[in-house]
């Protein structure tokens, strides 16, 4: 009998704290995927309901006494069962042709030696967002650098090479990429990930993009990750 190929298979890790708003539509947006498929939510001590609606959804929920995203991440991949782990923050929106532009990257073993990332699009309307997602699409064609809220795909054999996800509780996604790119250069998956126009609404895009490279000028020359997030998240607040 002729052999035949196994398909690969795939988890998706997604950190939440506080997103149940968020998790519903990205859940229905998760079921589009008709094969076997494992989710591990983890869980950085919401006080919503935000790991019930996981659990509801069929998730794997793990919760942690701290909100760390490296953590959460690394606990996630840590119990993942697929062949490949797709990393997603819990306010993005998946295209409704994600299945199929997966499917047909996991399953080529040609793309193991390479992670994957979405292209940005902003849930909102405005110039400004536009001009922001042609940024990001420069900024990783050139620098090779997308962040987390474009979504990470990598099979775990990779994953665990690179040493995973650090414990930092911001800036855990530029350092991950950082790291890959000095075995592989990230490579497209040609289809957008939506991630939610929240954090833009009260901003101004120039001054944003100010503050983040003041952090990871922080990040860089050393800066703990625990004071920088809570520096970080109270100025999203004033």
């Amino acid at each position: 009998m002729a052999n035949i190929k196994r398909l690969q298979t795939l988890s998706i890790i997604c950190p939440t704290l506080n997103e149940a708003s968020q998790l519903p539509l990205l859940i229905a947006d998760i079921n589009l995927w008709q094969d076997n498929l494992d989710i591990h939510v983890v869980d950085g001590g919401s006080k919503d309901l935000s790991a019930f609606i996981a659990q509801l959804a069929g998730a794997h929920v793990t919760k942690t006494n701290e909100a760390n995203r490296g953590s959460q991440l690394n606990i996630g991949a840590k119990h993942a069962k697929g062949d490949w782990l797709l990393f997603i923050h819990a306010d993005s929106r998946l295209h409704k042709q994600w299945p199929q532009a997966l499917k047909k990257i996991i399953n080529n073993p040609l793309a193991q030696q390479s992670c994957w990332y979405f292209d940005l699009r902003v849930n909102a309307n405005g110039i400004a967002l536009r001009l922001l997602e042609i940024f990001v699409a420069l900024r990783c064609r050139f620098f090779k650098t997308p962040y987390g809220d474009q979504g990470l795909l990598i099979t775990k054999e990779l994953y665990l090479h690179l040493g995973g996800y650090s414990n930092l509780h911001i800036m855990e996604d530029i350092d991950f990429i950082l790291r890959s790119n000095k075995y592989n250069h990230p490579k497209r998956i040609e289809l957008p990930i939506y991630t939610s126009g929240r954090k833009w609404k009260e901003s101004n895009i120039i001054s944003q993009a100010i503050m983040n490279a003041f952090f990871r000028y922080r990040w860089k020359k050393g800066v703990h990750s625990k004071k920088l997030a809570q520096a970080y998240y109270k100025s999203k607040r004033n």
